[in-house]
């Protein structure tokens, strides 16, 4: 947050407590509803089409638990309560009907925030189940919402007016004087975008009306600005402003809309990132991604492909450099410098709105490069491991978190609001977070398939039916996916003649196969890319993905002795119950056992003393850690047989590509490997650098280089020892199944280190020396 008081700081003076929640019905299957109001205009630079809300069902699972309990607080939560401070303003009466607290008090700055979250929750589940206590809660907010507009005269504010606060707000923000932690376009944002949704999915005219009332409002207010001044008032955070009303143009065709939107360019932001720079170091971060999100809207809307290099410029900057394991971003609502990571393990990580806005701005980057798969890799790891933990899966009401702790110790649900990860409330706490979080479990279906034309692609594995409705296909996902390694997909209908179904091979997996109709297929699965199926197909077909995992540490950005345990997509964390911990546990990686098949369930050794793991979405109830103190990995020489050398970096480069060569053994930490644990094989994390051995450009041929490289989880990262039972080892790489061998047999000082076939020669034997 950019004003005079955090958010952190607001939540004090609100004093936010605890209350019970109230047990509402849950909901079954319905009918599916697709959008009512398409957009006038088609996005441009578009590859591939998210399937409308209406047209994917989740079926029995996690996901469609945190649907259920979020839909059981849609439907409890009493409107009248949540227009308090509307009326309250707009100089209408609220008799009958209580106060909240929070950020939704009627002294706290920004109230009025909540509701458009409200709208589009409601909306959203209307579309997904057709539930009608929902559509008719967000039917009901609209109307009274238009009867606070129509009292804009009374109440001394201009036409088009919709707030829980005076406009004189909005007078003082545009002279730079405001000081009263306001952030007022940010609450305008959200209410535009949940009456743009109750029109959208819900078809009302009455939201389409007060929707074009108040960004009309917003365009008087901001078309007397001179550019200086918009720039200026930028500095305060607004939200997806340029987002939504660009938004607002698709819908209508209306070219007002996207002037008004580019309007909220923020050259201060934008610039640097056009350049591919990374400032963000400092930054509220939430008040960061929405702006993104906007320009990825604006390149849809407009073609202009600077908006497209910001969008994805962020998206690899803040992915690349500034992202937890568990797919989360920021520690105390900030950014930090590039790649610190070990040095933010806190209780205020990762801010639950962050994440649901990457999401989203993922899934529009995805729209534009439907071949990159790191994408949906990305979006796997922060809706699996953040998203679907946030939620209380004890409480009716699904209520969630703020920040996920990610410090030692760290568990969800306890310590204050603005400093750890308690859980929001059902009218005591209101936090953005609460907001996305209803938006987020309302829609948890939504990216699981895309459509192009007649190709399908299934980017999650997630038990769902997909009605295709424009081919007369239903595809039905079964799965018990991530606590096994594969789902089936059963094509019914009448299928549709040839199409083409794609699905995801994720980076972090080796061997993956495909089979249809229990035939395994000739199609390429390369990890982190896409498996196609071209085929006439028949109602009854069955696909069968199967996805093999493996334990992976994933090291700190900032720190190689700090690290995350994975399973294929899982974080899993360590459960010490009640135990205090005053630092990060130091692991024997080597040690780590799952310990049966039914559950994600793992031992590992800790400190000396056993641990249980097991996936951190599920990490409720007790403290836990996330990261690991690996330093206690062991430290190992690679001697070649041949030449008695050992294999070390040339000049000791820190950087990619340093090429392994062998070296007298000086004893220089370039000579030294950590040996981790990668399910059955290792990876060798040289001990200088960080890095970890691999082959460049992933060759799978002869006398290919081997080099360091950074620890992305790639296929050629991965070793396996072969016991000689002399002592020495022959060390294959996973991926090519070639050795680690030394140029020419040579035994030369400086010669390098390549692939080759096993043809019996001493050097490509090794003996492993502990340090």
């Amino acid at each position: 947050m950019t004003s005079s008081l955090s958010r952190r700081r607001l939540l004090q003076i609100a004093g936010t407590t605890a209350a019970a929640s109230a047990t509402g019905p849950l909901l079954g299957a319905a009918p599916a509803h697709a959008a009512v109001v398409p957009p006038v205009r088609a996005d441009i630079g578009a590859l591939a089409h998210p399937f409308a809300l209406g047209q994917v069902r989740l079926t029995a699972s996690r996901w469609l638990d945190n649907q259920n309990r979020t839909a059981s607080y849609l439907r409890f939560v009493d409107v009248d309560r949540l227009l308090y401070t509307f009326r309250a303003n707009h100089r209408l009466s609220t008799a009958g009907a209580a106060a909240t607290g929070g950020w939704e008090a009627p002294d706290f700055p920004f109230r009025s925030h909540v509701q458009g979250h409200f709208l589009t929750a409601w909306a959203q589940l209307y579309a997904v189940t057709g539930d009608t206590v929902c559509r008719d809660k967000a039917t009901y907010m609209v109307a009274e919402l238009a009867k606070c507009q129509a009292n804009n005269s009374a109440a001394g504010f201009t036409g088009g007016y919709l707030s829980g606060y005076p406009e004189a707000d909005f007078t003082a923000l545009e002279a730079r004087t405001l000081n009263n932690g306001n952030v007022p376009y940010y609450t305008i944002h959200k209410t535009l975008t949940g009456l743009l949704d109750v029109w959208r999915h819900l078809g009302s005219t009455q939201a389409r009306d007060v929707l074009l009332a108040l960004a009309g409002w917003v365009d008087t207010r901001t078309g007397r600005l001179t550019a200086a001044q918009t720039q200026a008032m930028l500095g305060t955070e607004f939200g997806g402003m340029n987002a939504v009303l660009t938004d607002l143009y698709q819908q209508t065709g209306d070219a007002r809309w996207l002037t008004v939107a580019r309007r909220f360019d923020h050259a201060a932001v934008f610039d640097p990132l056009a350049a591919g720079q990374d400032r963000l170091d400092g930054l509220h971060a939430n008040t960061q991604v929405p702006k993104w999100i906007g320009a990825a809207r604006e390149y849809k809307a407009t073609g202009t492909t600077r908006y497209r290099d910001i969008a994805t410029n962020a998206w690899n900057i803040c992915v690349g450099t500034h992202t937890y394991a568990i797919g989360g971003n920021s520690q105390a609502e900030h950014f930090h410098a590039p790649n610190a990571i070990a040095a933010y393990l806190r209780q205020d990580t990762c801010e639950s709105c962050n994440t649901v806005n990457m999401l989203t701005l993922t899934r529009e980057l995805f729209a534009l490069d439907p071949n990159r798969a790191a994408l949906f890799d990305f979006y796997e790891q922060a809706w699996l491991n953040h998203m679907i933990g946030q939620q209380n899966p004890a409480d009716p009401h699904g209520h969630v978190t703020y920040f996920t702790p990610l410090n030692p110790g760290g568990r969800r649900g306890v310590g204050p609001a603005w400093g750890g990860g308690t859980w929001s409330t059902d009218y005591t706490t209101f936090w953005c977070c609460q907001g996305t979080g209803l938006e987020i479990h309302t829609r948890l279906m939504d990216s699981i398939y895309y459509y192009a034309g007649t190709t399908l692609t299934v980017n999650l594995f997630v038990p769902s039916v997909l009605t295709w409705t424009e081919r007369g296909i239903t595809v039905t996902q079964t799965t018990s996916y991530p606590t096994s390694d594969t789902t089936t997909l059963r094509v019914t209908g009448s299928a549709a003649g040839t199409w083409t179904m794609r699905i995801r091979i994720p980076g972090w997996t080796t061997g993956a196969t495909i089979a249809v109709n229990g035939v395994t297929q000739n199609v390429t699965t390369t990890p982190g890319g896409y498996a196609a199926l071209t085929r006439a197909w028949t109602s009854g077909d069955t696909v069968t993905a199967r996805l093999p995992m493996r334990v992976v540490m994933r090291p700190a950005n900032d720190n190689p002795n700090v690290a995350a345990i994975t399973y294929g997509p899982v974080v899993l964390s360590g459960n010490y119950g009640n135990t205090a911990l005053s630092a990060l546990p130091s692991l024997d990686t080597s040690s780590i056992r799952r310990t049966g098949t039914s559950t994600l369930a793992f031992t590992a050794t800790a400190a000396g003393a056993t641990v249980n793991l097991g996936p951190f979405h599920d990490a409720h109830g007790h403290n836990y850690t996330v990261y690991w103190n690996t330093s206690t990995v062991p430290h190992v020489r690679l001697v070649n047989a041949a030449s008695g050398l050992v294999l070390g970096i040339q000049d000791m480069a820190t950087t990619d590509g340093g090429r392994a060569l062998q070296w007298n053994d000086s004893g220089t930490a370039d000579h030294n490997w950590e040996m981790l644990t990668d399910g059955g094989a290792f990876r060798f994390r040289n001990a200088h650098s960080g890095k970890v051995l691999g082959v460049q450009d992933m060759s799978t041929a002869n006398d290919a280089t081997v080099l360091q490289w950074a620890d992305n989880g790639t296929a050629d990262h991965r070793w396996v020892l072969l016991d000689q039972n002399d002592g020495t080892y022959k060390i294959r790489n996973e991926h090519s199944g070639k050795l680690l061998a030394i140029a020419g047999n040579s035994t030369a000082v400086g010669a390098f280190a390549v692939q080759a076939s096993d043809d019996g020669t001493a050097d490509n034997r090794w003996r492993v020396v502990r340090n």
